[in-house]
Order: structure tokens, then C-alpha cells, then sequence
């Protein structure tokens, strides 16, 4: 005879459902949201509830927001001249940690990959292309993996004709690494995109 709670089983099953948790992981969660005081556990779902009903993509971008525009787009004195294209929010999250970039972004929400049945028409591909008047220059900043190259590959063949630059972030060891653990792929794209100091 085992040993269940419906309910409890549910919630289990709602957090499995997220990406890299596992089943302990899960229950870890769920055990944890039920040891919650009652207005807690409420402020919880409500906070979930209200995420959903307010954000929504930016009608520039493709990023999250709760308004029109991002807080990227409205900024004006962001140089509206560079757009840099991510496959995920969390992407322009990471970028904007840096304090380096003053363009604009555009968030893909994925990347080209036939084998997980996702094509250019799943992507905000057409969005980029209807906004790119008045841009000088597009980053390909998707990830470095075979669906992030290929879409930036594909993202890089339609704006050939249209005359803009085209760029992709350089890739290699990250700080802190020793070479002898980098394989021959990050090696390669280190050599590559060296630079002189």
C-alpha cells in the first residue's frame, strides 16, 4: 500500500512541470509552499496570478513588460541605431547586468530548431524585420549552440540584402577558466575573436 495526497501530489506534479527540477526538487517545493502561513501561501499564488495578467511583450522588442513599451524602448537615450538579438528575456537580464550596451534588443523567444519542431514562423523574426528602419547595425547575441548559430545564421541571410551590418558576439574562455579544460570548439572561437591589447 502506498502512501499519497492528491493534493499534495498535484503540486508536486505543477513544479516537476518546470525546467531542471527534478521530482525531489519538486517536493522540496511543495512542501515548502504548504509549511507557508496561509496569507503567505496566498501572496505567493497571487504574485504568480498577477504575472500573468500584466505582462505581456513589448510592441517594440518582443521583451517583457507590463506597459506598451519596455523600459529599454522608452529610454530615449538609448542608441536606437543598434539592435541586439537575444533568443530569451533572461538574455537582456544578463546583457543589461553589465552596464556596457546602450543599443536596443530584440527577444526572439527561441531559436531555430527543426528537431524540436520550431521554425522562423514560431520566433518574432518578422517583428525585427518590420522594425529596422533607421538601424545601422543588428548583434546576433543568441546562444553558441547548434540552434542559436542556425538562427543566427538565418536572421543574418535576410538582412544581407537590406544592407545592414551584421555582427555576432564573440565567443571563447570565460574569465577565471584554465585552457586545458576548454574544449576545442571554445578554443577556436577564442582564437577568432581575439583582439589587440
Amino acid at each position: 500500500m502506498s502512501y499519497s495526497v492528491a493534493a499534495l501530489s498535484k503540486l508536486i506534479e505543477q513544479f516537476e512541470r518546470m525546467p531542471g527540477v527534478g521530482h525531489k526538487s519538486a517536493q522540496r517545493m511543495a512542501f515548502y509552499v504548504l509549511d507557508m502561513k496561509p496569507e503567505d501561501a496566498k501572496k505567493f499564488a497571487d504574485a504568480i496570478n498577477e504575472a500573468h495578467e500584466k505582462i505581456h511583450k513589448c510592441k517594440v522588442c518582443c521583451n517583457l513588460t507590463e506597459d506598451e513599451l519596455c523600459s529599454v524602448c522608452k529610454n530615449e537615450a538609448r542608441d536606437k541605431s543598434i539592435v541586439c538579438v537575444v533568443e530569451d528575456p533572461r538574455d537582456v537580464m544578463a546583457i543589461e547586468k553589465t552596464h556596457e550596451f546602450e543599443g536596443t534588443y530584440h527577444v526572439l523567444h527561441g531559436a531555430i530548431s527543426p528537431m524540436g519542431g520550431i521554425g522562423p514562423d514560431q520566433l518574432t523574426i518578422k517583428e525585427l524585420l518590420a522594425r529596422l528602419d533607421g538601424v545601422s547595425e543588428v548583434i546576433m547575441a543568441t546562444n553558441p549552440t547548434v540552434e542559436g548559430e542556425a538562427t543566427a545564421m538565418y536572421i543574418s541571410r535576410l538582412l544581407k540584402p537590406l544592407g545592414i551590418k551584421t555582427t555576432r558576439l564573440a565567443y571563447g574562455v570565460p574569465v577565471g577558466a584554465d585552457l586545458e579544460y576548454a574544449d576545442e570548439v571554445t578554443l577556436t572561437r577564442a582564437m577568432e575573436g581575439r583582439r589587440e591589447i
